[in-house]
Order: C-alpha cells, then sequence, then structure tokens
C-alpha cells in the first residue's frame, strides 16, 4: 500500500474512531438531563458527528479497509469516569463541562492525526477539518452552560 493510500486510510479510522468516541460520551450523559436547551444542543451534535462518522465508514469501504474502534480500554475509562463525575454532580453546568473537555481532547488529537497522516487524500484531510470545526463549534456553544 503506498503511503497516501496508507494514510489516507489511518486519517478516515481516526476520524470514524473519534465518531464513536463523542456519540458514546453524549449518549451517556444524555441520560442524566431533563429536556431543555442543553439536551436539544448534544442531540443535536450527536446527530451530526453520526453523520460524519457514517461518511467515514463509507469512505472507508471504498478503501476496503476496516472501521477503527475507540479500545475497550479507552471507552471503560471514559464511562467510568464519565459515570463518576455524573453520580457526584450532574447538573448542566458537569454535563457541559465534561463535554467541554472531550471536545478539546478530539480537537487535539484530529490536529496530531492531520500532522501525522501528511501523505492522505484532500479528502479524507477536509472530513478531519470538517470534525475539528465540528467540535469547535460544540465547544463553543457549550459555554453558555458552565
Amino acid at each position: 500500500m503506498e503511503q497516501k493510500e496508507n494514510d489516507t486510510v489511518e486519517l478516515l479510522k481516526e476520524c470514524n474512531a473519534g465518531c464513536k468516541s463523542a456519540t458514546n460520551s453524549m449518549e451517556q450523559v444524555l441520560g442524566f438531563l431533563q429536556e431543555g436547551k442543553l439536551k436539544t444542543l448534544i442531540l443535536k451534535y450527536n446527530k451530526d458527528h453520526i453523520q460524519l462518522g457514517d461518511e467515514c465508514h463509507r469512505l472507508l469501504n471504498q478503501e476496503n479497509a476496516e472501521e477503527k474502534d475507540p479500545s475497550m480500554m479507552a471507552k471503560t475509562m471514559s464511562w467510568l469516569g464519565t459515570e463518576m463525575k455524573m453520580m457526584m454532580n450532574s447538573d448542566d453546568a458537569k454535563v457541559a463541562d465534561i463535554m467541554v473537555e472531550g471536545c478539546n481532547m478530539g480537537i487535539k488529537s484530529l490536529e496530531k492525526y492531520l500532522n501525522q497522516y501528511q501523505a492522505a487524500d484532500s479528502k479524507s484531510k477536509g472530513i478531519t477539518k470538517q470534525l475539528i470545526t465540528l467540535e469547535e463549534n460544540f465547544r463553543d456553544e457549550l459555554y453558555e452552560f458552565l
């Protein structure tokens, strides 16, 4: 596999795994929320992450490549950390804080992968940048709930 093709596949896998991590976290905190602006916001961004993840999945299929799931350890640690924080305090400000932390981690990781997989094609780089923008917008909209 040539470098461009390899970097393209790896970047798409990381974006897809990132979308899955984000939706897992959003779906986890939704159970702690009452109806309201924050719940509506999280539902909107969850849908957007699912759509972008589906696009990554479609492109990976075109490359005959397998998806990458977040590691079981990362999923478990994230789930436990969120559950502990939510048991101690499940108000909107705590939920927003957890989501902001996740957005910042996602942005940082995606920027790292863009630098790491520089030979990736423009389409996969574009999806990565789209996901970064989605995370930035979500984070910025969450600030009003902190």
